[in-house]
């Protein structure tokens, strides 16, 4: 079946947000404890999307990833801010997220690479994402499009869980 990438619309986010929730379940059950991924719900994820669009939809671009008419993925594009500074020659690829079944369907390649189009468009020169450092199988995937780690690290919290994370960069 054809995977079909197209601009997401506000009748997206709900289930944007469900798929979210089950991917991060997925990918981050193997090291993060499972009540730090039993919230938010699917349904508050939604809610999450659906109050954050208003605000970021001029400066940031969801994708959408779609087989036989079923959302199955989706990225999210925006500026790339640190500590309130925005970087003007870059751009942040601020998630890519696939049911658990598309794994390995090429999906989140395509994701990734119209993703890095979108930020070359607007003119950008360089690309950042922040992965979780525990996140093997996510690094992998990034390091094998190009991204390596540029040094920086934070923490940030998934639930109730500290979570490390370092920033990965690629020339655009």
């Amino acid at each position: 079946m054809t995977l079909t990438l197209r601009h997401a619309v506000a009748d997206d986010l709900t289930a944007v947000g469900a798929l979210h929730q089950r991917s991060r379940v997925a990918a981050y059950s193997p090291f993060l404890p499972p009540e730090a991924l039993a919230v938010p719900t699917p349904e508050a994820m939604g809610e999450y999307w659906t109050q954050r669009w208003p605000y970021e939809r001029d400066d940031h671009l969801m994708t959408v990833a779609e087989r036989a008419g079923r959302l199955v993925g989706f990225s999210y594009v925006g500026p790339d801010e640190l500590d309130g500074v925005v970087d003007p020659t870059a751009a942040m690829l601020r998630a890519i997220h696939l049911e658990p079944t598309e794994q390995g369907r090429g999906t989140g390649r395509a994701l990734m690479l119209d993703a890095l189009h979108t930020m070359r468009s607007w003119g950008h020169t360089r690309a950042t994402l922040w992965v979780l450092r525990d996140n093997a199988h996510a690094r992998r995937f990034y390091e094998r499009g190009g991204w390596t780690p540029d040094g920086l690290e934070r923490d940030d919290h998934i639930g109730l869980a500290l979570v490390p994370q370092l920033r990965y960069a690629r020339a655009l």
